[in-house]
């Protein structure tokens, strides 16, 4: 299978940023009793932090971004934001504005970076669909959330996860794997539940074989009917296959939903499609944009006119914090 190439290559090659990464700062601790170590406090700065992340023996990048008057609140809720395909970790904050929700609602930020060199930045190496040998990003995913755990700035139960395209992809694939170490995710514009597979019919859907967590995970889900990289009704690059509504819908199963597909039309151009009654109040939703592009909703940053139309009636930033409020890990 050919490594994925998207129009994003002109995007990236004007915004990727040089990272230079930085030792993780180490927690200031105490001893107890038994001896163990017990933290006082996130003691990165406000603001963006880059740092290393040991991993698969590689030194690996992480840009984190701590919100401004969260000193003394102790751990914080944390959110992966995962770059998509040719893109980096700067980008991915730059792009979704992330950051800006961060500041107002008082979460952390952890945009990682991929490996694998891609055009002008970087890609997943996502199990199952990504050709050639790379690193475990499953491993480093599961890394970055522990180093910030140790650091005493994450709160392990509050750990969710977002990302773009090909990080869309990652996130869901990592849901599928390691469902107890996030609680929700929220993919943009690439909702996946496993590797595709031809059907009885021959049509591609979903492999059960590549998907199949042990629990419950609540799934968003943003996607436009007018993607042209990842056609809402499926097709595009081998990598994708099956739509957004088999995506969803195999989440549905795999959460064992009782109710649902329910549409609510919630503006002009954007319909919530939803399923509830999941086990351990699990419930997966997807916000689906009428001529929707390649895009993340709400951003008001400039993105290419080759990934389409970017909707400002709703914000995919708001709409995931809301959603990751409503699940903690149990």
């Amino acid at each position: 299978m050919r490594r994925p190439r998207t129009p994003l290559r002109t995007l990236f090659a004007c915004l990727t940023a040089t990272l230079l990464t930085a030792a993780a700062m180490a927690p200031s601790t105490a001893a107890t009793r038994d001896g163990s170590a017990s933290y006082r406090g996130c003691r990165l700065e406000p603001g963006r932090t880059t740092l290393t992340v040991r991993s698969g023996g590689l030194d690996r990048v992480v840009v984190v971004y701590v919100p401004h008057g969260t000193a003394g609140q102790g751990r914080l809720p944390l959110v992966l934001n995962l770059h998509g395909s040719q893109g980096a970790a700067t980008w991915q904050l730059d792009g979704s504005q992330l950051e800006e929700t961060a500041e107002s609602e008082g979460f952390l930020v952890a945009a990682p970076q991929g490996a694998m060199v891609l055009g002008a930045g970087y890609q997943w190496n996502v199990p199952h669909v990504t050709d050639g040998d790379g690193p475990d990003d499953e491993r480093f995913l599961t890394d970055t959330i522990t180093q910030l755990v140790r650091t005493g700035c994450a709160d392990e139960d509050r750990v969710y996860a977002t990302g773009y395209s090909g990080g869309a992809r990652m996130v869901s694939q990592y849901a599928c794997d390691n469902p107890g170490r996030v609680a929700a995710i929220a993919a943009v514009s690439g909702l996946r539940a496993g590797a595709p597979v031809a059907g009885a019919d021959g049509a591609l859907v979903p492999d059960p074989e590549t998907c199949a967590p042990e629990r419950p995970v609540p799934v968003l889900a943003f996607a436009g009917t007018g993607d042209q990289i990842n056609p809402f009704t499926g097709g595009g690059a081998a990598y994708w296959g099956y739509g957004a509504v088999a995506a969803q819908s195999r989440w549905a199963a795999l959460d064992h939903c009782r109710r649902g597909p329910r549409d609510t039309r919630v503006s002009e151009h954007v319909t919530r499609t939803s399923y509830a009654g999941c086990r351990h109040g699990a419930e997966v939703t997807m916000y689906v944009v009428e001529g929707g592009g390649h895009t993340w909703p709400g951003a008001t940053v400039p993105w290419p006119p080759v990934l389409g139309t970017v909707t400002q009636e709703i914000s995919a930033n708001q709409l995931m914090w809301r959603f990751f409020q409503d699940h903690e890990r149990s």
